[in-house]
């Protein structure tokens, strides 16, 4: 064979190889472009193009209009937050390489939370209104959490459902500021616009009230603000005329009292104007600090545990107003339609949960009540939207007890669970339904710390966003869905609750006039044990309250050490040069008594020690 067709052959060969070699790379290439970019909820309609868009150091926000510069600086702080810099936001033209921001009101297929994003050489972001465009750049965080290169692409991107929240009842148990900051964030960054709040706010007007655990008014305004950036409604709630226990126990002259002539301190008598003068007077006070649209009065479980008969002054009460065929619990909706009333007046809608409405009264709920259906009761789902009530699906089945029942999210994945799946019935339709949420109650306050309660619900979260804004069974199994939660991870700005500010080992803990030794040792979930000679710190003592010492002034003492027990936790709090001691459970932090014992109190009511730790 000559040289020069060795040489020809030799060159052939190679272009093979290289071709064997190129092909499939560009194959796997030509994959990655069609495969639908992961998300949380997930991209129904993902578009692909060619190429990517890849976001580098000469990024810009561009964004004109004040709304849209609203929304690109709160991308830019996020964008900071997670680790990609500092990028400016700038008005005029784009180049390569920046994402646009654009507010058209005129393209109303989007709605009022629907986005279009286009992913090129420039990475654009399109809503109708404010909130669609940022949610629009929730999608480009979830993006870039996975890398710098986004494949090019265009999806436009609206939820099915108005109503998509969290439930969270820290009514009895305090639960910390930062914990429900964190709440806030991961719901926005997963598009969730709505966070219920059962909780007590710290009376000027009813001093009297003022047990633990309230938030201060301008805790609460804090709470708002960072919601009203994030887009997520937070609507408070004040249940009644039942679970009233931490508003009237001491006030008995508001208490039901039944037929034996015993007060009933979580009841409250709604056949009393008094009553309803004060319920409404808490509703203004709260109105100084909130500003959702909505009202939530409970109204659950009012006769839990008893009936009506042992309550003669509820019939009296509604046959005088509404004739001798009225029934007692003609008595407890009168007092619902005249809080609705009262808050229609304030230009606020009235939510109450469902389990009330059992078709025993004959004065029906004022129409326009939204219904948050939780229990399967005599009135169902389907009646409930014929009579004229937004019916928001509250189930059973999403709820998160502390020590008790935990949603069982993979199972419902499997099920391709939907806001249509009430506990009792399941409709063909999703008309006149609002939405969905998860909820979280402490009926065993001293279960699970707030860091163990965490781990549980980010699962449900992510579900109960997906199944609220899209198909709700995008995978074909759970484990390729929760490799979305993976992938986008947690958002932007969340403070990390776990971590132990000091090191393991063992200190002298001063403070003025008090000093201690003990080891300190991290819990699993994040917290410390503090271990004396004696034993482990744990509060004791006092009144409980869901199996929680909320009593203030409750003594921290040395027992037994156990890993289990919650009231062994401890965080210690940044302060002042040294930290505060916060009970994991009690959220209240110690301080020295003048005896010289430790004893829990509220932080705003007595200055909690700080101590300062000194290493052996």
């Amino acid at each position: 064979m000559g040289e020069f067709r060795k040489r020809a052959l030799r060159l052939f060969g190679a272009a093979v190889a290289l071709t064997l070699l190129v092909a499939p790379t560009s194959a796997v290439a030509r994959e990655q472009e069609q495969q639908t970019p992961l998300t949380v909820p997930a991209l129904a309609n993902w578009s692909a193009e060619h190429g990517s868009y890849d976001y580098g150091k000469g990024a810009r926000l561009v964004a004109d209009s004040p709304v849209e510069r609203r929304v690109a600086g709160t991308l830019a702080d996020d964008l900071r937050a997670a680790g990609h810099g500092t990028v400016p936001v700038v008005s005029g033209g784009a180049r390569t390489g920046d994402i646009v921001i654009d507010v058209r009101p005129a393209t109303t297929s989007l709605g009022a939370e629907g986005y279009e994003l286009h992913a090129g050489k420039r990475l654009s972001v399109t809503g109708a209104t404010e909130t669609g465009a940022f949610y629009g750049t929730r999608t480009v965080l979830q993006l870039l959490a996975q890398g710098d290169h986004i494949p090019a692409g265009r999806t436009v991107d609206v939820p099915r459902y108005k109503e998509r929240g969290v439930g969270v009842c820290a009514c009895y148990i305090h639960v910390s500021l930062p914990w429900l900051e964190n709440l806030v964030r991961e719901m926005a960054y997963h598009k969730l616009n709505q966070l219920l709040l059962e909780l007590k706010v710290k009376s000027d007007t009813h001093p009297e009230a003022d047990t633990w655990g309230y938030y201060t008014k301008d805790e609460i305004r804090r709470l708002v603000a960072l919601g009203d950036k994030y887009h997520v409604e937070i609507i408070p709630e004040i249940n009644s005329p039942g679970h009233m226990d931490p508003w009237i126990e001491n006030r008995p002259d508001l208490q039901l009292t039944d037929s034996d002539g015993n007060r009933q301190p979580a009841r409250l008598d709604v056949t009393q104007q008094a009553a309803f003068d004060y319920y409404t007077s808490l509703m203004d006070e709260y109105a100084q600090v909130f500003t959702a649209k909505s009202w939530h009065m409970g109204a659950d479980e009012y006769m839990l545990g008893s009936d009506y008969s042992k309550y003669p002054q509820m019939l009296r009460y509604a046959q005088q107003k509404y004739g001798a065929n009225a029934t007692p619990q003609d008595a407890y909706v009168d007092f619902i339609n005249r809080v609705q009333a009262y808050a229609a007046s304030k230009g606020k809608q009235l939510r109450i949960w469902n389990d009330g409405l059992t078709g025993a009264n004959t004065v029906p709920v004022a129409a326009g009540t939204t219904v948050e259906h939780w229990l399967n009761v005599t009135t169902r789902p389907s009646r409930l939207i014929a009579q004229g009530h937004p019916l928001m699906n509250a189930a059973y089945s999403l709820y998160l007890v502390r020590g008790g029942f935990h949603s069982d999210t993979k199972a419902l994945y499997d099920q391709s669970w939907d806001p249509r799946s009430f506990e009792g019935e399941k409709l063909a339709s999703s008309k006149g339904i609002t939405g969905a949420k998860i909820s979280l109650w402490p009926d065993n306050g001293r279960g699970e710390t707030e860091n163990e309660v965490a781990v549980e619900l980010w699962p449900a979260l992510r579900h109960i966003a997906q199944a609220t804004w899209g198909d709700p069974h995008p995978d074909a199994t759970y484990a390729e869905f929760t490799a979305r939660g993976t992938a986008v991870g947690l958002a932007p700005g969340r403070r990390d609750l776990t971590r132990l500010p000091v090191a393991e080992g063992t200190y002298t803990f001063r403070t003025a006039g008090t000093s201690l030794d003990a080891q300190v040792q991290r819990t699993a979930d994040g917290y410390a044990t503090v271990r004396t000679a004696d034993g482990c710190l744990e509060v004791r003592g006092g009144k409980l309250t869901l199996n929680v010492p909320l009593q203030p002034g409750a003594e921290a003492t040395a027992q037994t050490c156990d890993p289990a027990n919650t009231l062994q936790r401890w965080e210690l709090e940044p302060a002042a040069g040294g930290y505060r001691l916060v009970n994991a459970i009690t959220r209240m932090a110690l301080s020295v008594t003048d005896a010289g014992h430790l004893a829990q109190e509220p932080p705003d009511q007595r200055t909690p020690a700080v101590w300062h730790l000194t290493a052996h």
